[in-house]
C-alpha cells in the first residue's frame, strides 16, 4: 500500500508572499487611514487616501515581489547552467563532489559513491542542483505566482480597514479602524501559523505588535502635522 505523507514545505513560497501581502495591506492602509484621520481630514478624504493607498500598495507589492523573485530565479538558472557545463566538462570531478556530499551526510564511501553514480545516471543536473546547490522543485522561485499572490492578498488586507471607514461614523472612526485592524492582524497571524504548522500565539503576537507600532507612529505623525480647521 502506498503511503502518502503530507508536508507543509510546498506551501512556503506562496504562503510567504500571501502573508506578507495581507499583513502589509492591513498595516499600511490602517496606518494611512489613522494618520490622515488624526490630521483632521474629512471622511471623504480619508476614504480617497485609503483607496489610493490600496491601488499603489498592491502594484508596489506585485512589482517588488516579481523583481525580487525574478532575481532569485535568474541566480538559480545561472547556477544550474554553470553546473551543466561543469558536468559536461568534468563528470568525474562532479561525481566526486556528489559522493563527498553524501559521505558528509553519513554514508560510507562505497555506498555514497554508488548513490552518486545512480543519481547522476538518472538526472545528473537535478541531483547536483538539489544536493550541491540546494535548488529543488519545492523551493524554486516562481515570480509570477509570488507577484499575483502579493497583489491579491495586499488588496484583500487593505480592503478591510476601508470597509470599516465606510461602516463607522467619523466620531468612532479612529478607534474602529485601530481595533478592527489589530483583530484582523491577529487572525491573519493565527491562520498563517496554522497553515505552516507553527505556534499560533507567537505568530499572532508578532504581527499584532508590529501593527500597533506602525499605527501608533503614523497616528502620531498625523496629529503632529494636522491642519484641522
Amino acid at each position: 500500500m502506498r503511503h502518502i505523507e503530507r508536508h507543509r514545505t510546498h506551501r512556503i513560497g506562496w504562503l510567504r508572499a500571501a502573508v506578507l501581502g495581507a499583513n502589509d495591506g492591513i498595516v499600511s492602509t490602517a496606518s494611512l487611514v489613522l494618520g490622515v484621520a488624526a490630521a483632521g481630514a474629512s471622511a471623504h478624504s480619508i476614504l480617497v487616501a485609503g483607496v489610493a493607498g490600496l491601488v499603489a500598495g498592491a502594484m508596489s507589492m506585485a512589482a517588488g515581489e516579481y523583481v525580487s523573485v525574478s532575481s532569485q530565479a535568474d541566480t538559480e538558472s545561472a547556477d544550474l547552467e554553470r553546473e551543466r557545463r561543469e558536468l559536461a566538462a568534468d563528470p568525474v570531478h562532479e561525481h566526486a563532489e556528489l559522493r563527498d556530499i553524501y559521505i558528509g551526510r553519513g554514508l560510507d564511501h562505497a555506498l555514497a559513491s554508488d548513490v552518486a553514480t545512480r543519481l547522476m545516471a538518472h538526472d545528473a543536473l537535478g541531483a547536483h542542483g538539489r544536493d550541491e546547490l540546494g535548488i529543488s522543485e519545492a523551493f524554486s522561485a516562481r515570480p509570477v505566482q509570488a507577484a499575483l499572490a502579493s497583489a491579491a492578498t495586499f488588496s484583500v488586507g487593505a480592503a478591510l480597514p476601508l470597509l470599516i471607514v465606510l461602516l463607522f461614523p467619523a466620531s468612532l472612526l479612529m478607534w474602529a479602524v485601530a481595533l478592527s485592524s489589530l483583530l484582523f492582524l491577529a487572525v491573519l497571524g493565527s491562520l498563517s501559523a496554522y497553515a505552516g504548522g507553527a505556534s499560533v500565539m507567537t505568530a499572532a503576537g508578532r504581527v499584532t505588535f508590529w501593527g500597533v507600532l506602525a499605527m501608533g507612529l503614523t497616528t502620531g505623525v498625523g496629529a503632529m502635522f494636522g491642519v484641522a480647521a
